[in-house]
């Protein structure tokens, strides 16, 4: 099960809708096919490590971090592939809270003679699939907010572009690729000129569709996010400027403000929703990281430490914010070798 969660880990965040399962399947003690979700949700897991064997599947045991589905959809369900492969024991970790799927696997493999073993796992997957199992449970995609902060908690150099070493950065493109989109400010884009996008080998393609939150359209058309596939959210209609952003292969939608006349953060994120997006990177300054905080909108909050100080060199400190937006709440300090930097992850909720 440990091996299907690694598979299952390869395309967190490329999958859609679907969740990211992972699956391996073992005969005679030894491991003899994988499979994970395929990008954009389809084929699943179970039919990519069953249709990837080389050898007789026959009185097989295939491992699984989710319940095979056991409706039609746009593919068969997978508990049809499992028995017509002749697979012997089933073991799956936690039960899909798609309600088309749920606890169904289980009694259509028995009425077949599959052997099924639920549980295995199940806290750790269990918390793996937080933002899936949230996301059919809510109207609202799953949000991860980032943020970095010298020892001292500033958030901005005056001196240098970074405050975290090159490690944490690093750590920065890899949670990128494990999200469908970054939402950011306008005020981001035109401070820095950021590309946003994941610069890991093997991980470029997996980089997440740019969503800009600019509510009079300041943002230059030279910025370096300005491609296709970006989108923009905005409010102060300009015809000129809508035109430029098009011709770029920009997509533009108007959003609603809130009574402080600011873009409705809570009617952007169900238009994200509905454009297909699940897994939200919040990168951008305290500013509009402070806003999702406020409106109760992030689910979870990664900061990131460096392991110096700015002093009079640093700007927008965010021992307020820890403060008053973060007192309770459930953290951890990741085990991760940042050499020098640390890692801090707040469970919001």
């Amino acid at each position: 099960m440990s091996l299907a969660l690694k598979q299952a880990m390869i395309n967190l965040g490329n999958t859609k809708e679907n969740p990211s399962v992972g699956c391996v399947i073992i005969k005679n003690n030894s491991l003899i096919s994988a499979g994970h979700t395929s990008t954009n949700g389809r084929p699943h897991a179970e039919y990519n490590a069953i249709t990837n064997s080389k050898k007789n599947l026959t009185n097989s045991i295939l491992y699984v971090t989710l319940e095979p589905c056991t409706h039609y959809g746009k593919t068969p369900p997978c508990v049809k592939k499992i028995i017509k492969s002749k697979i012997k024991k089933v073991f799956f970790s936690i039960k899909d809270p798609d309600q088309r799927s749920y606890n169904n696997s289980s009694k259509i493999l028995k009425k077949k003679n599959i052997n099924v073993n639920i549980g295995m796992m199940s806290n750790k997957i269990k918390e793996f699939y937080r933002s899936y199992i949230l996301s059919r449970e809510n109207r609202l995609p799953f949000v991860t907010c980032k943020l970095a902060a010298s020892k001292d908690l500033f958030t901005i150099n005056k001196r240098k572009k970074w405050i975290t070493n090159e490690y944490s950065r690093g750590r920065v493109h890899l949670m990128r690729s494990q999200h469908d989109s970054i939402i950011t400010s306008s005020l981001t884009i035109m401070k820095d000129n950021p590309l946003l996008n994941c610069r890991i080998n093997g991980l470029k393609m997996t980089s997440p569709t740019i969503i800009i939150l600019d509510n009079h359209l300041k943002i230059s058309t030279k910025s370096k996010v300005i491609k296709n596939n970006t989108i923009i959210f905005y409010n102060k209609f300009n015809k000129r400027k809508i035109k430029l952003l098009k011709k770029a292969g920009v997509k533009t939608y108007k959003a609603t403000l809130n009574d402080k006349g600011d873009l409705n953060l809570t009617n952007v994120l169900m238009k994200v929703k509905k454009l297909g997006f699940y897994r939200i990177f919040l990168e951008s300054g305290i500013t509009l990281a402070s806003s999702f905080l406020k409106e109760n909108l992030v689910n979870d909050l990664k900061i990131y430490i460096s392991d110096n100080k700015l002093n009079n060199n640093g700007t927008g400190n965010i021992n307020r914010l820890i403060k008053f937006f973060l007192k309770k709440k459930k953290y951890t300090i990741e085990k991760v070798n940042l050499f020098g930097d640390k890692l801090i992850s707040y469970k919001i909720k």
